[in-house]
């Protein structure tokens, strides 16, 4: 039990290790840049430098949901009953907007009655004299 404590100690430790080094890293590589924007060599460098402040970054949010699943251990999820269950219990599911109330018949429920006018063609046009 022990181990794992200085492991994870040790974990910390780099993780701030790399996070500072990487950050100061960074800010020199940015002032290098803003002194000769001009320079595809310095601008190249201070990219390594930002995606390695990226990697640190990634694994510090690593680090915290690692964390949060370790909390979340502590209070179970309630597992949902089986769709089975609920049948069983005599609840019809469906995914039929009439809930599969057909009444019998193979078309489904209640036909909709149309209440617009029906469509016909339209008239020609009047010829002008």
């Amino acid at each position: 039990m022990a181990d794992a404590e200085e492991k994870n100690e040790d974990k910390e430790k780099s993780i701030k290790e790399r996070l500072e080094e990487a950050s100061t890293d960074c800010l020199k590589k940015l002032e290098a840049w803003e002194a000769d924007k001009k320079s595809s060599a310095v601008r190249e460098d201070l990219q390594e430098a930002v995606h390695e402040l990226r990697k640190v970054a990634s694994r510090v949010e690593i680090e915290i949901a690692i964390s949060e699943r370790g909390n979340m251990s502590d209070k179970p999820l309630p597992i949902p009953s089986h769709r089975s269950t609920a049948k069983a219990k005599g609840a019809v599911e469906s995914i039929l907007p009439d809930h599969g109330n057909t009444n019998g018949n193979n078309g489904g429920g209640e036909k909709k009655t149309n209440s617009r006018r029906p469509r016909g063609r339209r008239p020609a046009p009047k010829k002008q004299d």
